[in-house]
């Protein structure tokens, strides 16, 4: 059997390889994720996302058993992947305006089987107000 041997050097570039994609990962992107029931309804969740930057979010509850998740609308202005009970948006660099994109999430919500539709809305954040103070010569 051969051996393998790694130093620390190795382990610490490896980690900071697989780190580099989620440093661009913008947290709590989500303003209103509102938890939503699987018994046929539909909510509507706002994102604040830069250009280039991408979120990740969860789509199960405590609650919840998640069978499945599809696209039903893709988004136009970035790339969407999906990842378990859950998905990873990425804005493209050149991201202006607002973007949107659909989703049906099919389970179980405690013992009761059903779906919800989860419209996400996408606008990158608007821009810090820049405020000085000038003094005037007496």
């Amino acid at each position: 059997m051969p051996r393998i041997s790694i130093n620390i050097s190795t382990v610490a570039a490896l980690t900071l390889l697989s780190s580099a994609t989620s440093a661009l990962a913008t947290p709590n992107c989500l303003r209103d994720n509102k938890p939503y029931r699987l018994a046929g309804d539909t909510i509507e969740w706002s994102m604040t996302i830069a250009p280039g930057a991408n979120c990740i979010q969860g789509l199960r509850w405590s609650t919840m058993q998640i069978f499945s998740v599809s696209v039903v609308e893709k988004p136009k202005n970035g790339d969407l992947l999906m990842v378990g009970p859950g998905f990873r948006y990425f804005a493209r660099s050149d991201f202006t305006g607002t973007d949107k994109f659909t989703l049906v999430v099919v389970g179980k919500n405690r013992h009761d089987e059903g779906k919800s539709t989860v419209q996400i809305t996408v606008s990158k954040p608007t821009a810090p107000l820049m405020v000085s103070v000038v003094s005037q010569p007496d």
